[in-house]
């Protein structure tokens, strides 16, 4: 069992296993995802989706309820690297809901997201199936950030719930707080074993293929371990 020099454990990706079940987000493909918060009022979930969206000279539509508004804030949009939002503020989820179906059909966007709070009637699964066929059908990838909601039934081909963890050492400060880190797990999905991972932002830029600089780092302790920070950096883009 061995450490990078920050002192975290990486997956031996020689591993089948690991090779299995590490996120492979560097390509997008295009279904609905769901993300959840684990608790309120935590941007981890918003961070997390920025971080898988593909960088691509098309827009990303990012459509929100006036609640989630309240309580997650507005994603600031020149401060982003490689994206391009389209925001869209609307009152009501069925709203949200119209929306994100008629931006999925558009072949001008990267992708599209949507953010609901809590668990209103108008997203059933019913909703969801539609999303979901709208996305695989047009091929533009859909993320649903759902805040202040249980989980429910979802048609969304991964479900995954995000929440903040300690951030990391600060390089030059140990009493200042350094770069954020999320807890990812997923919980359910079609074609890939549910995990929890511990994600933050690889500054080395190790991700590849020019989409998603993401790095996971397991939290269940499965499969050996080794520092190979190059390899498991890959793998997550």
């Amino acid at each position: 069992m061995m450490s990078d020099s920050s002192g975290a454990q990486l997956v031996k990706l020689d591993v089948a296993r690991g090779k299995a079940d590490m996120p492979d987000l560097g390509t997008p493909v295009p279904v609905l995802k769901d993300a959840l918060l684990a608790q309120p009022f935590d941007a981890a979930a918003t961070a997390f989706v920025l971080g898988c969206l593909p960088r691509s000279k098309l827009p990303v539509l990012w459509v929100q309820d006036r609640a989630s508004r309240l309580e997650n804030g507005r994603v600031y949009g020149p401060a982003l690297q490689g994206v391009q939002l389209l925001r869209v503020e609307v009152s009501h989820a069925r709203d949200v809901l119209w929306a994100m179906e008629e931006g999925a059909a558009c072949a001008g966007l990267s992708a599209v997201v949507g953010e609901v709070h809590g668990a209103p009637p108008v997203l059933d699964f019913t909703a969801t199936k539609r999303l979901a066929m709208r996305a695989e059908a047009s091929g533009v990838p859909v993320w649903l950030i759902r805040s202040g909601a249980v989980e429910g039934l979802s048609a969304a081909r991964e479900r995954w719930r995000i929440g903040s963890l300690p951030s990391e050492t600060h390089p030059h400060n140990a009493a200042a707080p350094g770069a954020p880190v999320w807890e990812a797990e997923l919980f359910r999905a079609r074609g890939r074993s549910p995990g929890t991972w511990a994600v933050s932002h690889d500054d080395a830029g190790h991700g590849g293929g020019g989409q998603n600089n993401l790095r996971f780092l397991p939290r269940s302790g499965d499969g050996p371990l080794e520092a190979d920070h190059r390899r498991a950096a890959h793998a997550a883009g």
